[in-house]
Order: structure tokens, then C-alpha cells, then sequence
């Protein structure tokens, strides 16, 4: 018999898909920036078009996205998580085998494809299929171990570059979608998690005790995707910025080494705080607390352990809104149809994470870098008005 929901307890399979999460963001998300210069000498190509080639793979995922909701639905995380381990597996082979740019972009291009069926939105989809009303720990418990991604890939990657190459690590890393990230799904994944779903969401509420979603989604998505273009652009920027505020590059790297734990500490402070307080009112407060964070960034000129607490209030709200992009949206609109309703709210905020690099370097080079953070502030501003736009006179489920 295929295993259920009740042959496998919920936290072994948390732990399953946590540490397939660790893979596939240290793989396909977090390698490129240990592996993006390398990769450049040896195709004979700038660090820009490596860049673009992963922001390619980006804007692919977000395309992707949709479809692979839908598919999370109707099939269940189980066939479509293992169907983008195979996918992960053949991108970074395809990319690792790469003599020419066209072939490397379209490498990356299929990473993109394997990011949508991999990462965050694809486990939080079979988790929430799969957690009978314990979805919110259950999401938070995730990320907190897909949190150690970059802290377990940035020196493994650097480790294997030095010592096989760039071409190498990908092979490693392609080896280990294969030898652990498929058969995690494969084996610990339920098989009928799309039908526990649509069960969950039956016993959960009638259809007509949820508000159809209408400009609700659109303005929630309007949101996370602002919130995505300004996470996506600190995220490569971030030592730049400090330094054009007046920091050493070495105080630059101290400051940026406070963002990895906050996100692990807001990210506690919501699993302990998960039964007690609305996902609703964690993402009103998580985003205002960015919002004060980009104002902390604006004055770091002025004194220099502003930049610590800039560091701490990111870091800690940018934790935290990784769990509200899954657990606000089954709050509002239930578990119904949950995997489609994470590929159309995903869409849009990884085409602004693609953008986000390219786009604020831009604003930078032109304008200067206090212009380009004061950008990012209005977007944090925006995405919090489209935030509270969103869920204005939710009626939600305890």
C-alpha cells in the first residue's frame, strides 16, 4: 500500500523535504555567488552574463510557477517534487557540461524550471496538503532547516571548486538531487497528498466560508512581489551598499554576518508565537519592521551601529516573511486549491527577484546608492499597503 498521512507522522516528513530544501536552494540558488567567477573565466564571459543567466533561471521559475501549482493539486507533492529533483539533476549537468553560453543559459534556464517543482512553494504546498490543520509550525519548522542552505553550500562549494572545479561541485551537486533529494520524496512523501488536500480543505470549512480571492490574491501578490524585489536586490548588493555608506569592506562583512542568524531568530520567535498571534498580524508586523529596517539603512552615514541594528531588523523580518509567503494565503483563502494559489501569488515575486540585481545596479550606477535604497523604501511602503489592502476585513480560521 502507498503510504498516508497516517502512516508517516508529519514531522518525519518536514524533516524529509527540510533536508531536500537545504539542496536544492544551496545547489540552485546559493552556488552562483561562489561559483559565478569561476564559471566566468572559464566560459570566456563576463560575471554580468553569468548573472543574468541565473536571474534567466529566475524569471523561469516565476513562468514556471503556475503550472507547477496546478500540477501540486492534481498530482501531490510527491511526483512533482521528485519530477523537479530529475529536472535539478539534468540542469546542473547540463550546466556543469557547458563549453558554450547558449548551451550554459540553457542550463540555467532548466534550473528554473526544477527551482518552481523544488523550492519553498512546492514544499509548502505538500506540507499544507499533508498537515490537517498544523500547517503553520509545520511551514516554520521547514524554514528553519532550509535556512542552513547557504551556510552549508557556500563552504561546501568553495571547498569543491578549490579542489575539482566549478564543473565538479555541479556534478556533486546533481549526484546528490539524484542519490538523496529523489528518493526523500519518492519514499517519504504520501503518494495522495493532492486528495488529503481537497479532504482537509472539506473538513476544514464549507467553500462558502472563504472569500472568493478577487483583488484579494492581486494585491497579495503585489505585495510579496515587492518583497521579493527588495530581498533579491539586498541579497547581491548588500556589501556594496554598506560601503558606500561609509564602512570598510570588512565591517561590510561583519554587519551582513548578523542578517544569517536574525532570520533563524525571527524565524523561532514565529513557530513560538504561532499559536497565540494571526499569521495575518506576523506579516503586518514583519513588513512594517522592514520597512523600519530600510529607514535604519538610509542613516547607517550617521553612526555606525546603526548598520548592526539595520542588520538585525532585516535579518529578523526577511526570516519571517519567508514563513507569511505560506502560511498568510491558507489563512485567507484556506487549503482548497492551495498549490495553485502559491504558483499564481509566486509568479510575479520571482520576476521581481529576477529584475531586483540588474535593476537596482542600474538606479546605483545613475543615481547613486542613498537614491537606490530610498527605492527600495517606497516598495517596502508599497508592499505594505498592498499587504494590509489584502487582508482589510479577512475573516480567518483559528
Amino acid at each position: 500500500m502507498s503510504p498516508s498521512t497516517h502512516d508517516r507522522p508529519l514531522w518525519t516528513i518536514v524533516g524529509a523535504l527540510g533536508v531536500a530544501q537545504i539542496i536544492a536552494w544551496g545547489s540552485l540558488h546559493y552556488s552562483i555567488a561562489v561559483l559565478a567567477q569561476p564559471m566566468a573565466r572559464t566560459l570566456e564571459v563576463g560575471v554580468p552574463t553569468v548573472l543574468a543567466a541565473f536571474s534567466g533561471a529566475l524569471l523561469a521559475s516565476g513562468l514556471a510557477s503556475p503550472l507547477t501549482g496546478r500540477l501540486l493539486d492534481r498530482h501531490g507533492g510527491r511526483l512533482v517534487m521528485a519530477a523537479g529533483s530529475l529536472l535539478a539533476a539534468a540542469s546542473l549537468g547540463l550546466i556543469a557540461l557547458a563549453s558554450h553560453p547558449a548551451v550554459f543559459i540553457a542550463g540555467w534556464v532548466l534550473a528554473g524550471a526544477a527551482m518552481a517543482a523544488t523550492l519553498y512553494d512546492a514544499a509548502f504546498a505538500t506540507v499544507v496538503a499533508l498537515s490537517e490543520g498544523r500547517h503553520r509550525q509545520a511551514l516554520t519548522a521547514l524554514t528553519l532547516l532550509g535556512g542552513l542552505a547557504s551556510t552549508v553550500f557556500w563552504p561546501l562549494t568553495y571547498a569543491l571548486d578549490q579542489t575539482w572545479g566549478w564543473r565538479a561541485a555541479l556534478a556533486v551537486f546533481a549526484a546528490l538531487h539524484l542519490l538523496v533529494c529523489l528518493p526523500l520524496h519518492l519514499w517519504l512523501v504520501p503518494r495522495h497528498a493532492a486528495v488529503a488536500s481537497r479532504r482537509q480543505a472539506g473538513s476544514v470549512s464549507a467553500p462558502a466560508a472563504r472569500p472568493r480571492p478577487g483583488a484579494r490574491l492581486w494585491w497579495l501578490a503585489a505585495s510579496f512581489a515587492f518583497g521579493a524585489f527588495i530581498s533579491s536586490a539586498l541579497s547581491v548588493h548588500m556589501l556594496d551598499t554598506l560601503q558606500s555608506s561609509g564602512l570598510t569592506a570588512a565591517q561590510a562583512v561583519i554587519v551582513a554576518v548578523v542578517v544569517g542568524p536574525m532570520q533563524v531568530a525571527g524565524r523561532i520567535a514565529e513557530f513560538l508565537a504561532g499559536s497565540r498571534v494571526k499569521a495575518i498580524s506576523v506579516g503586518t508586523i514583519a513588513m512594517a519592521v522592514m520597512l523600519i529596517a530600510l529607514g535604519l539603512l538610509l542613516a547607517v552615514r550617521e553612526a555606525g551601529w546603526i548598520a548592526f541594528a539595520y542588520a538585525a531588523l532585516y535579518g529578523a523580518s526577511n526570516g519571517v516573511l519567508t514563513i507569511v509567503r505560506g502560511t498568510v494565503p491558507a489563512e485567507l483563502f484556506g487549503r482548497e486549491g492551495y498549490g495553485a494559489l502559491l504558483g499564481k501569488l509566486a509568479a510575479p515575486a520571482f520576476i521581481g527577484k529576477a529584475a531586483a540585481p540588474v535593476a537596482f545596479a542600474l538606479v546605483a550606477t545613475s543615481a547613486g546608492y542613498f537614491s537606490a535604497v530610498t527605492a527600495l523604501w517606497v516598495l517596502g511602503l508599497l508592499s505594505l499597503l498592498a499587504y494590509l489592502l489584502a487582508v482589510r476585513g479577512a475573516r480567518v480560521s483559528g
